[in-house]
């Protein structure tokens, strides 16, 4: 009597959504230095924390580097639709994924959905996305940007890292 694939490997019904802790913490993080940011700064007033950092106040109407910033408002619920989407999409797939072999899978993913959901909120509840950590060069600034916006980028940088790893079996499989 041989052992059946369902036996050796048993799938959790849950899938990989233990992981969700990863998105509570980034949305907590995010949407508490927001608003310590709302109450202790005016817009645009900045505070030089280092020669290459500071924090300053921003709305961004737009999405990444302020892209559509300039539009009509279409943007504003343009942007909460998509984000919304991609956020259940990563919700199934979580769900859908093995709880263990995929860690760096499923911490991407989390952190890209904490990301998007902290964001969706300032867009929901501001119309605008608060950013505040301001990284300069001189006279030379890169856009400013969040905790939603640097989850995303790192789960993002996860995802890459898994993809380029490929699927990785265990030996004799």
């Amino acid at each position: 009597m041989g052992v059946t694939s369902e036996q050796a490997d048993p799938v959790e019904p849950r899938g990989a959504l233990g992981w969700l802790w990863i998105s509570v913490i980034v949305v907590a993080l995010d949407q508490a230095s927001k608003w310590w940011i709302m109450q202790n700064f005016e817009l645009y007033q900045r505070l030089e924390i280092l020669p290459v950092f500071g924090l300053t106040r921003l709305h961004n109407t737009g999405a990444a580097f302020s892209f559509l910033a300039g539009a009509s408002g279409w943007q504003r619920w343009f942007f909460v639709i998509i984000a919304s989407l991609v956020s259940i999409l990563i919700i199934f797939w979580l769900a859908r994924m093995r709880p263990f072999g995929h860690r760096i899978l499923a911490a991407g993913l989390a952190l890209v959905l904490g990301g998007a959901i902290g964001n969706v909120i300032d867009r929901v509840w501001h119309g605008w996305v608060v950013d505040f950590l301001s990284v300069h060069w001189g006279d030379a600034y890169f856009p400013a940007f969040n905790i939603a916006d640097s989850a995303i980028t790192v789960g993002a940088a996860l995802l890459i890292l898994d993809g380029l790893r490929g699927e990785r079996r265990p030996p004799g499989t």
